[in-house]
């Protein structure tokens, strides 16, 4: 498996050769460094440990500026593991990773945490219909109905899709396409919308 950190940058629209337009992502993607190599009889299984975006000294601690010494790297805001690491050549520590190792019209899933919408009612976060605008609803229209049952089982199951926080998870958009890499940039153009506000950081893994 291959896989970088980005960050979003924005979205926009590209052109091909017909002139239809697409929707795009614009993600910056990389240099990402490798921080550690963790292998089976050390830690229990294989994975490589890369690091983004270089952290502010006055916001570091000591443990993140000896985890990253190691490497001989500065730390980083993003630490984000890999399993069967896919490389053409052995990853070290201290090596970097870069937009270049994806190519155009490869598909690929970008996960992100998504935009925090706060306290939503369930029209908003659940897709509810609301109720009727008739027969004396007048302020029924966005409310979710009845919550539980009659005598048995008395109560409200657990799970119930009610109102409550909405957005500010991790969400994974599947089968997206990259359609341009930019390598001198580290800039990849995906195609459609990846999870996340403009400047969160993002996972793309092929």
């Amino acid at each position: 498996m291959r896989g970088i950190i980005g960050k979003k940058l924005g979205m926009t629209r590209i052109f091909d050769a017909d002139g239809n337009a697409s929707p795009v992502t614009v993600i910056e993607a990389g240099p990402c460094f490798v921080t550690q190599i963790k292998t089976t009889d050390h830690d229990g299984y294989d994975a490589v440990q890369f690091g983004f975006a270089e952290k502010r000294e006055k916001s570091t601690n000591k443990p993140e500026k000896g985890h990253a010494g190691k490497a001989g790297l500065k730390p980083f805001i993003v630490l984000k593991e890999f399993r069967d690491f896919e490389s053409n050549e052995p990853l070290q520590l201290g090596s970097s990773v870069k937009a270049n190792i994806f190519r155009e019209g490869e598909v690929v899933n970008v996960t992100g945490v998504s935009k925090g919408r706060g306290f939503a009612g369930v029209v908003k976060r659940h897709h509810f219909s609301g109720g009727p605008k008739t027969h004396g609803q007048s302020d029924r229209m966005r409310a979710p109905g009845s919550l539980g049952q009659s005598s048995w089982p008395s109560r409200v199951y657990r799970g119930l899709r009610m109102a409550g926080r909405m957005g500010g998870e991790n969400v994974t958009m599947r089968n997206l396409t990259i359609l341009k890499v930019d390598p001198e940039n580290n800039i990849l153009i995906i195609k459609g919308a990846v999870p996340g506000a403009n400047k969160g950081y993002v996972l793309i893994r092929k």
